[in-house]
């Protein structure tokens, strides 16, 4: 086994699909159509190549989600709530179900992540020994940006998350506060474009889909 396949079975991958919707009037986003694929497939087909296995957390339309991911033999998981809490829900029930030392997370709305974003994440942890690894980039403008449900973390971690949920907490970047966690930036910020609204859908049709069709 070579690096790169070792790197590889250390992860697990989670795509974030179980959202509310509420930015796109209810809708469920992960399947909404870009080039004329879903949204979650798209995310799919990105990190799959770059992990061991993936999941997907979805609260809505399992049947739809399990067909998406057939391709990729990716694994359904839903919250443990029926009352859509968040992301951090989503990667509590990955670090749940993953049987790998690492999960990469990621939301199911960007269609463009880099083909490098496991390998440069883990890269991270290890030279850190950091328990998360966060994406980030820097705006046109200079404005800095992280993205935080684009992340690899340690599985270890679950009792931990679980208990900050109990307790009444879903702010993302207060829970990786709690843990030793780096910011890795990415040169390209146009690679975590991602839509939470119809109107930002409609601009990455623009873009994303227009460069699709090209390579058809």
């Amino acid at each position: 086994m070579d690096t790169e396949q070792r790197t590889r079975a250390r992860m697990t991958g989670l795509v974030l699909a179980g959202g509310r919707g509420a930015r796109m009037g209810g809708l469920d986003k992960g399947l909404q159509p870009l080039a004329g694929e879903p949204l979650a497939r798209h995310a799919a087909k990105r990190i799959a190549p770059q992990v061991d296995a993936l999941l997907i957390s979805a609260n809505r339309h399992i049947g739809e989600y399990e067909q998406l991911g057939d391709p990729f033999k990716a694994r359904v998981i839903r919250d443990t709530s029926e009352d859509f809490p968040g992301p951090l829900a989503g990667l509590l029930a990955g670090l749940r179900a993953a049987r790998t030392e690492l999960l990469l997370c990621i939301p199911c709305d960007t269609p463009s992540l880099p083909d490098d974003l496991a390998a440069r994440l883990v890269a991270a942890l290890d030279r850190e020994r950091a328990d998360i690894a966060v994406a980030s980039t820097v705006d046109a403008d200079g404005t800095p940006r992280q993205h935080s449900v684009v992340a690899l973390v340690r599985t270890t971690l679950a009792d931990d998350l679980a208990a900050y949920l109990h307790g009444g907490e879903r702010k993302v970047r207060t829970w990786y506060a709690r843990h030793k966690h780096i910011e890795v930036p990415f040169e390209d910020e146009r690679a975590f474009y991602n839509a939470n609204s119809l109107h930002e859908l409609g601009a990455l049709e623009r873009t994303f889909g227009a460069h699709a069709r090209r390579e058809r």
